[in-house]
């Protein structure tokens, strides 16, 4: 791949990414201008996609375990949540196309990724370790970590303890120096 047609992949993708959240209809946008001569399928801009959403997912992660070092599990769910707000057309693609695979070759790809991207989540939560003996339960563990962060956006979006989302949330040392000085 050259330098000129990785580029273009990049742009194009970022144009199917606000298309998708623009969107939220769960379907890939193979109709936008160069998508199909770049991409050739909708199996490989899925593999795209589900690329970005994992590595949103794991820098937010990374992020909310900065601000929640002893809550691992809270850590994990809330950044699920904030991937799904920054990508939520691509979080609708994922699902529909988990759901309803066009093809069995799609249909293995999505449960392949599916079941590691919830080995990662439990992995995150220090509820499971990394190996091919623990993948199941891990994916399971996984799932239901998945299902809370699913819950929690369905509850009072926007507040949290009082406090707006728009308020940034207060660092580690902050949230320290609060309980030295109670």
């Amino acid at each position: 791949m050259t330098w000129k047609s990785f580029h273009n992949r990049g742009e194009i993708l970022r144009s199917v990414i606000t298309a998708a959240n623009d969107r939220v209809d769960g379907r890939l946008p193979m109709d936008l201008e160069g998508v199909a001569e770049t991409f050739g399928d909708e199996l490989t801009l899925l593999g795209a996609l589900q690329l970005k959403w994992h590595t949103r997912l794991s820098g937010a992660i990374e992020r909310e375990l900065m601000h929640q070092p002893m809550d691992l599990e809270s850590a994990v769910c809330d950044a699920w949540n904030v991937t799904a707000d920054e990508l939520l057309g691509v979080r609708a693609i994922l699902d529909h196309y988990r759901a309803n695979p066009t093809s069995d070759e799609m249909a293995w790809a999505m449960a392949r990724s599916t079941a590691k991207e919830r080995c990662f989540l439990a992995t995150m939560a220090g509820l499971a370790g990394f190996g091919v003996v623990e993948e199941v339960g891990a994916a399971a563990m996984g799932a239901r970590l998945e299902q809370r962060a699913r819950a929690r956006r369905l509850r009072v979006p926007s507040l949290e303890a009082g406090r707006s989302v728009t308020e940034p949330r207060p660092t580690f040392l902050e949230r320290l120096r609060q309980v030295l000085a109670a």
